[in-house]
């Protein structure tokens, strides 16, 4: 009993000893350099860091992270070879760091801008793991330059039809999640499989990705509204809203909703400002694309349920509310070409997002206050993850909530705006707006509870015997601290 109970010790809390980089990279946290200082005139060494530190910020903010987290990563990159009088300015798409030299010597400095931007959560694990291993090994610029120039080249762990049809799986999670039946769900997953295969084709030929959402939120209605035109000849009834909000949201998950208001929250105001017009823009791509849907049915005589006989789903969807969301984030998760291991985690990231806002549907919270708890919990399950060095905290945070995500009442809120219900789709709206801060506000707080809360005290019967079976194995990488090594002279 007492061997099974360190065992779950271990997997939750890790190795006693053992930091993580989000942990080692605090600022204020002291840096100690495990190799010799770069003399300050050699420019060359001191280009090659910089410029290594550079491309891994890149890596990092093209996956979504924010612009203060990419900055912290970078001067502790620079600060292991020795630079820590470096200043780094992080914006949209553009990285800067310069090196101070003295008075006497000119500044250092290396640029980055970053052209596109894909979700890619193994390159993020990649880049995350090598900042631990030049921690650790202290491993040349030279060497991690290779490693950097294998991670950005590398094709992505899965095949383009896997993610396509990931991609489905989490309508399907979504439609579950909304109460959805079987007809629902299956209508949701061929439509997405659609709308992201001709997304794929458009990107091919650079067509902007606004459009490529006009499209996909022009294509999410059409079925539904087909499928409501026929219900009776087919003998079948459902919620056509429940097909396009599915749809709504597998548009929404690829936008960086986390990092733009993390950026604002956390002192990258202009950065941060950059992204949610970014996301603002595009949204209004996907509702443009369903506006311009329900007229063209509406002329050939399609008529949608008014807003009115749409009603939310109550608390005794809890089961397939859980599910559901477990579903969305894995294949979220999956669409994202994560790592196997942290599917699992976003499954139950997910699962935790959509018992919380099930679980508080029994109250009077509402549908925002439950949204941010949620995020509050999903955010700190991440950071707890990665305390344990599984994943990223971004990969388990933007997953769980992602089934969360108002893409019900985006389209309720434009559908009532467009069938002369001004006052409750604006209504709608808003709180779809709300919502969304909400649980990117939710997961900022999380993880921040996340790296500032202690490790909780374990009774030392437990702690001795868990520490020794650390020591007696030998498996990769650890993160403890160590002294910096001796320099013959």
């Amino acid at each position: 009993m007492k061997t099974m109970l360190r065992q779950g010790l271990d997997k939750l809390l890790g190795d006693a000893t053992a930091t993580a980089t989000i942990d080692t990279i605090e600022p204020g946290s002291i840096v100690v350099a495990p190799r010799k200082p770069i003399p300050l005139d050699d420019e060359a060494a001191i280009t090659e860091v910089l410029d290594l530190a550079a491309r891994i910020g890149a890596v990092l903010l093209d996956s979504g992270t924010g612009a203060i987290d990419t900055r912290s990563q970078i001067e502790f990159v620079a600060g292991i070879y020795g630079l820590d009088d470096v200043e780094v300015d992080v914006t949209y798409n553009t990285i800067l760091v310069s090196a101070r030299r003295g008075p006497t010597l000119p500044p250092v400095t290396a640029v980055r801008t970053v052209h596109y931007r894909s979700l890619d959560f193994t390159r993020l694990a990649h880049v995350d793991r090598l900042v631990r291993r030049i921690r650790q090994l202290a491993i040349t610029p030279g060497t991690a330059h290779r490693i950097v120039d294998g991670i950005t080249s590398a094709s992505h762990p899965y095949p383009y039809w896997v993610a396509n049809l990931s991609w489905g799986v989490m309508a399907l999670g979504i439609s579950i999640l909304l109460g959805g039946t079987t007809l629902v769900g299956a209508t949701a997953f061929l439509m997405t499989v659609v709308i992201v295969g001709l997304n794929r084709k458009l990107a091919r030929i650079g067509t902007p990705i606004f459009f490529q959402q006009v499209l996909g939120g022009f294509i999410a209605v059409l079925p539904a509204a087909a499928l409501y035109h026929w219900r009776e000849a087919l003998g079948v009834s459902f919620a056509p809203s429940q097909i396009i909000a599915a749809g709504i949201v597998v548009l929404l998950s690829g936008l960086s909703l986390v990092g733009s208001v993390q950026d604002a929250i956390t002192g990258a105001p202009i950065t941060g400002t950059a992204r949610f017009s970014e996301v603002v823009l595009m949204t209004g791509g996907i509702l443009a694309g369903v506006a311009a849907a329900i007229r063209l049915v509406e002329t050939f005589g399609v008529e949608l349920p008014p807003l009115s006989t749409t009603s939310p789903f109550g608390p005794s969807d809890v089961v397939p509310s859980v599910l559901g969301g477990g579903i969305a984030a894995g294949a979220f998760a999956l669409a994202s070409y994560a790592e196997r291991r942290a599917i699992p985690v976003a499954i139950g990231a997910g699962m935790v997002a959509s018992g919380v806002v099930s679980g508080l549907s029994f109250t009077d919270a509402g549908p925002i206050i439950g949204s941010a708890v949620a995020a509050v919990t999903v955010g700190l399950v991440g950071g707890l993850a990665a305390r344990r060095a599984l994943v990223p905290p971004l990969v388990v945070a933007v997953a769980g909530i992602t089934p969360l995500l108002p893409g019900l009442s985006m389209y309720r809120g434009l559908f009532g705006v467009m069938s002369e219900q001004t006052l409750a789709g604006f209504q709608q709206l808003a709180t779809a707006i709300t919502i969304g801060c909400s649980l990117a506000a939710g997961v900022t707080l999380g993880e921040f509870i996340a790296r500032t809360i202690k490790r909780p005290q374990l009774p030392v019967a437990l702690i001795r015997p868990r520490i020794a079976m650390k020591e007696n194995r030998n498996q990769g990488l650890t993160l403890t601290r160590r002294k910096p090594p001796r320099w013959r002279t």
